[in-house]
């Protein structure tokens, strides 16, 4: 299996299992990734989800060279264009809007959809040394994956084009600086840092921890009175749960909250 899965104390961590390619994504764990994340969208369970590689490295990109291996057979015409719709681009948005929060932990490379897998997540922090690179121009092709939705949403326009256009490769600390990620930090306490950050989330109000999320993705591309209408609606519904009233009696009694996710 090219995607290891273990689901304990409300932690589902997805972990990219193939070190010796980078942990390229190849069609089974693109499968396996696409699943795990389905079944996390009404797992009341899961609280946060871990996304994170085997070995040195994060992500290496699409395993285009394995899907290429046979050379005597020739894709139809649009082989491509079907394909992405249940691959990629059916991943992205799935990291985007499962709503509980997506935590990237990255270490070595994270390039192509490495990349975007850690601009999607919630929260993404690197070594100081990880390497963020979008390399589709160099080999010829358009970005895919998101790449060209979601660098001018995270880094800006015109940083977008140095990194699309112009191949340009970000250490962890420049990710971080540039917006890409959350954080950069010396690799020796890459996890710990991330250790925190998935106690915190898992220990949180999942309902409105999700709902949250979901607000700040619709609001990218919606009118303010649209936006409103979202926020009154996610306040319907975030008010009625268990976790709105342990809130409401732990700020009564001073003490901290005790959230269930419920």
């Amino acid at each position: 299996m090219t995607l290891q899965i273990t689901n304990a104390d409300g932690v589902l961590r997805l972990v990219l299992d193939r070190p010796d390619k980078r942990n390229a994504i190849d069609d089974e764990m693109m499968k396996a990734l696409v699943d795990a994340f389905m079944a996390a969208t009404t797992d009341d369970t899961v609280r946060v989800i871990v996304l994170e590689g085997a070995g040195d490295h994060f992500c290496g990109g699409a395993d285009i060279v394995a899907r290429n291996a046979d050379r005597t057979v020739k894709p139809r015409t649009g082989s491509i264009q079907r394909r992405l719709p249940t691959q990629a681009h059916h991943l992205i948005p799935l990291v985007l809007n499962v709503q509980v929060p997506v935590v990237a932990k990255v270490r070595g490379w994270a390039a192509g959809i490495g990349f975007q897998l850690a601009l999607a997540a919630d929260i993404t922090i690197a070594a100081d040394d990880a390497r963020f690179w979008e390399p589709f121009t160099e080999r010829g092709f358009t970005p895919d994956s998101g790449a060209t939705w979601l660098l001018p949403r995270r880094v800006g326009e015109t940083r977008a084009r140095e990194l699309l256009l112009l191949g340009r490769t970000l250490d962890g600390r420049e990710a971080a600086e540039w917006g890409a990620i959350h954080q950069a930090v010396p690799g020796a306490d890459l996890d710990h840092t991330v250790d925190e950050v998935i106690v915190k989330l898992g220990l949180g109000p999942t309902v409105a921890l999700g709902l949250t999320k979901w607000l700040l993705h619709r609001g990218a591309n919606a009118s303010l009175d649209a936006h409103l209408a979202d926020e009154a609606f996610a306040l319907e519904l975030s008010s009625r749960t268990d976790d709105f009233r342990e809130g409401m009696t732990a700020f009564k009694e001073k003490r901290p909250p005790r959230f269930e996710g419920k």
